[in-house]
């Protein structure tokens, strides 16, 4: 299940692309897939590298892999490279586990280039709200969610680092009823009927793809979505628009020249 929309990020060949707090890798793969572009998937947990490199190898052997990728173990509040090394980041359901978000946020947009693009989500507020109040055991573990994002709350730390917001979007409106199952049956019942019964139906729609149920969940998103995406340039010059069906005109947003990226 892919939370960015990679026709708003305009990957192009040649491009650097960094995703952090990859995990296994699922949207780190698919650039790799699109076109020819160096993908780089960062990760904290030397486990959730290790899966996502088990897929990678397996593209390279299938012949399904266009670009070229590497891992690297790296916190998001440090990032191991130079500046403006990246055209494009993605940021997926990170920063709502990050302790210090601000300098995260800081951390991003320093290694990404000048009208570079960002694709960074984090949960929306309201299903987010319902689980924190119905079970603690949904964010105080290990590793989890240190706080709940109000939607102008992340765009205010955006726009303070020098990044202009192109368009948002709203994904997953159905997993927003799985997890508020799972927090209302108990976290901890990984068992129970109902949560379990609700996930075979998002395993099926997932696999089916099925219009009716698309359609359904594109009412939904408008106001209960489970994840919000922001799509932001860290522009020097005037950004080109990205219209509401997600087609891109004028002038392209990505520096051309590319630089030797370190790490």
């Amino acid at each position: 299940m892919l939370t960015i929309d990679y026709s708003l990020l305009g990957i192009k060949d040649g491009e650097r692309v960094l995703d952090i707090g990859c995990g296994e890798g699922r949207h780190s793969w698919e650039p790799c897939k699109r076109g020819k572009c160096l993908v780089y998937a960062l990760d904290i947990e030397d486990e959730k590298l290790k899966k996502a490199r088990d897929v990678f190898e397996l593209l390279d052997k299938q012949e399904e892999a266009n670009g070229n990728w590497d891992l690297i173990k790296g916190d998001t509040i440090s990032l191991p490279f130079k500046d403006a090394s990246f055209d494009r980041i993605i940021c997926s359901e990170v920063l709502e586990h990050v302790p210090d978000d601000r300098q995260g946020v800081k951390e991003m947009v320093r290694v990404l280039k000048n009208d570079g693009i960002i694709a960074l989500s984090v949960p929306a507020y309201l299903p987010e709200a319902i689980c924190w109040r119905l079970c603690k055991d949904y964010y105080s573990v290990p590793g989890g969610h240190v706080r709940v994002y109000k939607a102008n709350e992340l765009v205010s730390k955006l726009r303070h680092n020098n990044l202009q917001i192109l368009t948002t979007r709203r994904k997953h409106a159905l997993h927003s009823f799985y997890w508020i199952a799972r927090c209302f049956f108990g976290m901890k019942n990984e068992k129970s009927l109902i949560p379990s019964l609700y996930y075979k139906f998002l395993v099926w729609d997932i696999k089916t793809k099925s219009k009716p149920i698309r359609l359904l969940e594109s009412l939904l998103n408008r106001f209960f979505a489970k994840s919000i995406v922001f799509y932001a340039s860290k522009n020097t010059r005037q950004c080109e628009e990205i219209r509401a069906d997600g087609t891109v005109t004028g002038h392209s947003l990505a520096n051309p020249a590319t630089s030797k990226l370190h790490s």
